[in-house]
């Protein structure tokens, strides 16, 4: 009678132990799975997720967490799939992420983007994926929104790489290279137009525009950065790599 006792004790706590199984993260459905991933950085946790396996691949590269940018895609019926980043731009929603394709160069002049997005190169290093802006234009991305580019080159012939005319521009690990010509004094990797964050009262502002650079390597142009508003070069940093030098910096208010 005690040893039946003990039996069913065993049988009892050993059942309330979760299974390993059952509680495996691939057996959550792909609506939770999704909503789980749109909480990941895109590059490089999101990015790294979509090689697990052919579901998270899926999953991590749908339409609803990013849009893509290819060039050689010719069935443009494919959802979330554009061959240029205009198109994807225009198409886009507030607050998405266009991840461009690597491989090749990407046509990018006086694209204005006038709301919060946020551009990733999708290859391991921002030389992967190129971004050139023609002679005759003015710059090849232009940001009038708070907006984020990340892992990408951008090459302008002639004029800028990206022009700043409002809203918080974050520059995160990304190469800006103007053409070197008899013109350098027009070209310049970085323009900001913006006026700064206006004082409403004397403790209320408005969100403010600014600049931040990271893990940026800058080349060609007369400047770095040319300001026209109330914006200002701050809290610059400098690394020295063997090939390469790498910029820190803020363009904020002064």
């Amino acid at each position: 009678m005690e040893e039946k006792r003990k039996w069913k004790h065993r049988k009892s706590s050993t059942s309330s132990i979760p299974n390993s199984n059952s509680s495996s993260i691939h057996n959550l459905d792909d609506g939770c799975l999704m909503h789980i991933f749109s909480f990941l950085s895109p590059i490089p946790d999101r990015y790294n997720t979509a090689l697990v396996c052919h579901r998270w691949h899926y999953l991590a590269c749908h339409p609803r967490l990013w849009l893509r940018v290819d060039r050689s895609v010719k069935d443009s019926s494919e959802p979330g799939v554009f061959p240029s980043i205009e198109m994807a731009v225009s198409a886009a929603r507030p607050g998405d992420t266009i991840l461009i394709a690597a491989g090749g160069s990407h046509l990018a002049s006086n694209i204005q983007i006038k709301k919060p997005l946020c551009l990733i190169g999708g290859g391991e290093l921002p030389d992967d994926t190129t971004l050139l802006c023609s002679r005759g234009s003015d710059s090849a991305l232009e940001f009038l929104s708070t907006c984020k580019v990340a892992n990408l080159t951008v090459k302008a012939e002639l004029g800028c790489c990206l022009l700043h005319r409002s809203g918080r521009l974050t520059i995160d690990g990304c190469i800006l290279q103007c053409e070197s010509n008899p013109l350098d004094y027009l070209s310049c990797p970085i323009v900001s137009t913006a006026a700064g964050p206006e004082i409403l009262t004397s403790s209320v502002k408005s969100h403010g525009d600014s600049v931040s650079v990271s893990r940026t390597r800058i080349e060609g142009g007369a400047k770095a950065v040319v300001t026209s508003g109330s914006l200002a070069l701050q809290r610059v940093r400098v690394i020295y790599a063997r090939t390469s030098i790498f910029f820190w910096f803020d363009v904020d208010r002064r």
